[in-house]
């Protein structure tokens, strides 16, 4: 039962991944600046912002993901070293 669970959340987030719509955001500052720039010529720092902000995004889902593996592990030793005495 475990096992299932565990293998139907791991596809559940493998396709979520898989089909992510490619989305760009910005905060005014951003877009003011990126405005700018492009008025002034300079196309390429909108990419570099976009990419700076969805890595910053993604960061706190990837330390809890890492977070939520290691708690699940220690669990699963805790409960068979109860379960061997």
């Amino acid at each position: 039962m475990m096992k299932r669970s565990i293998g139907i959340t791991i596809l559940t987030f493998l396709i979520t991944i898989g089909f992510q719509l490619n989305t760009w955001a910005q905060c005014a500052m951003c877009r003011a600046s990126v405005e700018n720039n492009v008025s002034n010529g300079d196309t390429s720092i909108g990419a570099g912002l976009n990419n700076g902000i969805l890595y910053l995004f993604v960061m706190p889902y990837l330390i809890a993901t890492v977070i939520g593996i290691l708690w699940y592990r220690a669990a699963k030793k805790r409960k068979s070293k109860l379960a061997i005495r």
